[in-house]
């Protein structure tokens, strides 16, 4: 048997949960000899501790999003000097002791790292020669902030080939450790939507999970005879779900939290685009569906960098607040020739994909059963 662990960070749902999830069930659907394993490091620790962590970071980031920005691009990713800060986390022994006892405990073969925090300690452990174990990075976000971890990382596995080039050049990685995979995504939104002749266009509007963004300010715009259907995504946010019924909009439909992928990928299908956060697994179900891409709202940090890029890229449209917002969807989806140029951004960026996580790791670490050659892709 072969052992594979996942360490993603806060119990919180996340991306980074979501990117694990989509990996581990890709390989055992594949493997069964393969055991997958998911583990937060902060609530195996503690779960008090995880706890605490994460409500002072879910507070932060919504009630002093400025300074949390400022601390952001002050440790986490300096856009001129992309060395990892020592404050983060490099001189906490502690921290390295308890990632220590874990990996003694849990005996990987193999370990993936969907967050930047396990993989800058476990960088540190293989560097001091404390641990002598595979180690792959996945990457849930467009960038690469200072945090992860670069030595004594056997792979990459990054969204696209201008983040392979910034390792190369800036972090002097080889380029044979660095694979385009993309942001995972589940399997079940891998199909291309196919485009729908309704009369009505169907647009679904996702980010209300967390509480942060401008869902309801923004719906609120919409006179009652608009001209889209607006399907909203409320997650586990009971108060926006109340706040959407209470509104009593005829063309807004608040939907409960959707557990079942198959469910979720319904609603995609239904759609004509979405508006959402800039997170980076939500854009990249979106591009794997092409499914035109608005943005209503982000997180300070990371979210931003998603915007900033993938603008660059033409493969999504900010909302701009100080425009009607229905009619900012208009000027691109009633438009052949933006929304056409938009999908096709899309298809090149699909394209530009060279391999599954999944597959990676069998062919790297020989997930492959030993006894037969029948497992192949």
């Amino acid at each position: 048997m072969r052992k594979v662990l996942f360490l993603p960070l806060f119990q919180m749902p996340s991306g980074h949960h979501q990117v694990a999830d989509a990996v581990m069930d890709a390989i055992m659907e594949r493997f069964s000899h393969v055991i997958c394993q998911k583990i937060d490091c902060l609530s195996y620790w503690s779960k008090p501790l995880e706890q605490m962590i994460s409500s002072i970071y879910m507070k932060w980031i919504s009630v002093f999003p400025k300074q949390f920005e400022k601390f952001y691009y002050g440790h986490v990713y300096k856009k001129n000097d992309h060395t990892m800060d020592d404050f983060v986390v490099k001189k906490w022994p502690i921290i390295e002791y308890h990632m220590k006892k874990l990996i003694d405990a849990e005996q990987p073969d193999v370990i993936v790292c969907t967050h930047s925090f396990p993989s800058c300690v476990l960088s540190g452990l293989k560097e001091k020669g404390i641990i002598d174990l595979p180690i792959i990075n996945v990457y849930t976000d467009f960038l690469v902030s200072d945090v992860w971890g670069k030595n004594g990382i056997e792979l990459h596995c990054v969204p696209d080939q201008d983040t392979k080039a910034f390792l190369q050049n800036v972090h002097g990685v080889k380029e044979s450790s660095i694979y385009v995979t993309g942001i995972p995504v589940h399997k079940a939104f891998l199909k291309r939507r196919i485009d729908h002749l309704m009369p009505q266009k169907h647009i679904l509007i996702a980010g209300g999970n967390s509480g942060l963004g401008n869902v309801r300010k923004m719906l609120q715009q919409l006179p009652q005879n608009c001209t889209y259907m607006y399907y909203v995504l409320c997650g586990k946010n009971k108060k926006l779900y109340q706040e959407l019924v209470k509104l009593n909009h005829p063309k807004v439909k608040a939907v409960r939290y959707v557990k079942s992928r198959e469910k979720m990928n319904d609603l995609y299908e239904g759609a004509d685009a979405i508006v959402t956060k800039a997170g980076g697994v939500t854009i990249s179900e979106a591009l794997h569906k092409r499914l035109p891409i608005f943005i209503h709202s982000s997180l300070p940090g990371q979210e931003q960098i998603n915007i900033e890029y993938l603008k660059e890229k033409e493969l999504l449209i900010p909302l701009n607040d100080g425009e009607a917002f229905e009619q900012q969807l208009k000027n691109i989806l009633e438009n052949d020739v933006k929304r056409n140029r938009l999908i096709k951004r899309m298809d090149e960026y699909v394209d530009s994909l060279e391999v599954k996580v999944d597959r990676v790791l069998a062919d790297h670490f020989k997930l492959y059963r030993y006894e037969t050659s029948q497992n192949q892709f």
